[in-house]
């Protein structure tokens, strides 16, 4: 632990180091990451304070896969001399899968006779029922639209909680991630709020900064809070991901806390893509409950063991729906 730590204090002088140096060079407020060491949340989160930069962004991939989208950047407008037009809202490029293909998916699982409840909802309803799912204390596997690009789930293929639990890390780690104790699972909070939560708002909508929680909000965000009292969060826009993003709002209609639990949907596999393999994923570990496209699968436990406590956690009187 010391070594890890000296080595991250160490990285973060060299890294502040040379990005003071930059902006003497060229007294720009903008700056662009990228590079393994782009997705230094806990160093990425402090330059707002350890430099001049104003504004910051890395992009989801920013890792080897990122030289893809550099390459093809350059063609563009280096060869081609097309206008630099293009901008990096979301990471969502990835496969996506018709509700013909996830039906078919769970027609041809073991899903079928297995007792779970299954029923395909219109969006506004199934929101809400997910939502009310997370809140009364639901794991919930949450797999919509095209799989994110790079190594964040961002909201489309994605493991969700309530982040009031004081228990829920270790839940999430005992009943499906078994990741090592120290490492922390992330907010996703509606960008309009994260102000309210944190001490710094500017935006991360891919996961790539962690900021500090405020003090008096880390007994409500108590599950992604890490140790040193900082989350690495995502900032969830409406434009970006309009689904996630009403669920999240759901969530805090219900409980007065507009943010989640945010982890990748896998068991230590790579994260699920296909319908098939969310499935097989939500069958072979303790997931209470999998949002599949438009389709809401329950498992028969998965009932309302914990409404009491994840009430008295909210201090509301609100019944999830």
């Amino acid at each position: 632990m010391d070594l890890a730590a000296t080595l991250q204090a160490r990285l973060e002088e060299v890294l502040f180091e040379n990005l003071n140096a930059l902006h003497r060079q060229t007294r720009q407020k903008n700056l662009c990451l990228a590079g393994g060491v782009a997705f230094n949340c806990l160093a990425n989160g402090k330059i707002f304070d350890r430099t001049p930069f104003e504004r910051v962004f890395v992009q989801p991939a920013a890792g080897d896969a990122g030289l893809a989208v550099g390459a093809a950047c350059y063609v563009y407008h280096q060869l081609l001399g097309r206008p630099r037009d293009f901008v990096m809202k979301h990471s969502f490029w990835g496969p996506g899968y018709s509700a013909r293909e996830i039906r078919a998916a769970i027609e041809a699982s073991q899903l079928v006779g297995a007792g779970v409840e299954i029923a395909e909802l219109p969006e506004d309803q199934l929101v809400r029922a997910a939502a009310g799912r997370i809140a009364a204390g639901d794991i919930l596997g949450w797999f919509s639209g095209r799989a994110e690009w790079g190594p964040r789930a961002l909201g489309n293929r994605s493991i969700l909680a309530d982040p009031r639990s004081p228990d829920m890390k270790e839940i999430l780690n005992a009943r499906i991630k078994r990741r090592e104790m120290f490492r922390p699972f992330a907010p996703s909070i509606l960008a309009e709020h994260a102000a309210e939560y944190f001490e710094q708002s500017h935006p991360s909508p891919f996961m790539t900064f962690a900021y500090s929680v405020r003090p008096e909000k880390r007994s409500v965000l108590v599950a992604p809070t890490h140790v040193d009292g900082t989350g690495r969060l995502q900032t969830v826009e409406r434009e970006a991901n309009p689904r996630y993003w009403k669920l999240i709002r759901e969530f805090g209609n219900l409980t007065g806390v507009p943010a989640v639990v945010n982890t990748s949907f896998n068991d230590n596999e790579p994260i699920v893509c296909r319908p098939q393999e969310a499935i097989d994923c939500f069958l072979r570990t303790r997931m209470d409950t999998l949002v599949l496209g438009d389709f809401l699968i329950r498992r028969p436990a998965a009932r309302e063991t914990v409404l009491a406590g994840s009430q008295s956690q909210s201090g509301s009187s609100r019944a999830p729906r």
